[in-house]
């Protein structure tokens, strides 16, 4: 092992939210890497048009419909993974929501629990199922993709705030537990980035993404390619000494 080993080769992922975004450009990275590749989301035709460019790339891929924020299709997907692949080196926990724009005077159960269902619950016990293999197999790492959001208070998006941190909670708290089974977890909190997710905030509220822009030092929305770097980082041996730690990737915003 050398500190500077980017390596992915002999490695199989699973990337959820993996047919668009950080999800995609994060999958075809890993494969680019040498890493097989499974992605999971919700619309299997979108996936399987990934599933063909990490194929094109030379990789073994397979694409899984699957609703993270349900504990069964978690099941379903784990069992298929490692059914084509026989086991799972590194799992990313991108799949992630935020339907609505809301204050907490005004913010209803519903919306609660679609949020939390998905970007925390789901998290948490994919990352437990995957952990379960992964350690039959001697470790593995797993990254979560939280969000500035969770490290910083925003008005109209509360409960996305509150499930980020909590991600960045779960990642501390399963990197303490996991790691006597060799198996590091890590999360990555982007800033404003152009993902579907990100530009349908500006599309609701139009002089949000000015003011995004103005509150960066960069002076700019980042792109998805632009997370792939750190993704790689914290998936291969690169990073085999980092464990319980958030990468920001936000060009600057926590700086003001």
């Amino acid at each position: 092992m050398t500190g500077a080993d980017f390596s992915l080769q002999g490695k199989v992922a699973l990337v959820t939210g993996g047919s668009r975004g950080i999800g995609k450009a994060t999958a075809l990275g890993f494969a680019r890497a040498g890493a097989d590749v499974a992605v999971a989301s919700r619309k299997l035709s979108d996936l399987e048009k990934v599933a063909d460019e990490i194929s094109g790339l030379g990789r073994k891929s397979l694409a899984v419909a699957a609703h993270t924020g349900k504990l069964d299709e978690i099941t379903n997907l784990v069992n298929k993974v490692t059914e084509k692949f026989d086991r799972i080196d590194i799992l990313v926990n991108n799949a992630g929501t935020s339907p609505a724009m809301t204050t907490t005077l005004d913010s209803d159960e519903r919306l609660w629990d679609s949020i939390m269902n998905l970007n925390l619950k789901g998290l948490y016990f994919l990352s437990q199922a995957v952990a379960r293999v992964m350690k039959e197999h001697g470790g593995g790492s797993i990254i979560n993709v939280a969000s500035v959001a969770g490290l910083h208070a925003s008005v109209g998006t509360g409960i996305y705030c509150i499930s980020k941190a909590g991600v960045i909670m779960a990642t501390k708290v399963m990197a303490r537990e996991l790691a006597q089974y060799n198996i590091r977890v890590n999360a990555l909190a982007p800033g404003y980035v152009h993902t579907r997710l990100g530009d349908s905030q500006f599309k609701v509220v139009p002089e949000l993404e000015k003011e995004a822009i103005k509150n960066t030092p960069l002076a700019r929305i980042g792109e998805p390619e632009e997370m792939v770097g750190a993704m790689v980082y914290l998936a291969s041996d690169a990073s085999s000494f980092v464990t319980g730690d958030t990468i920001v990737a936000d060009g600057g915003i926590l700086l003001n």
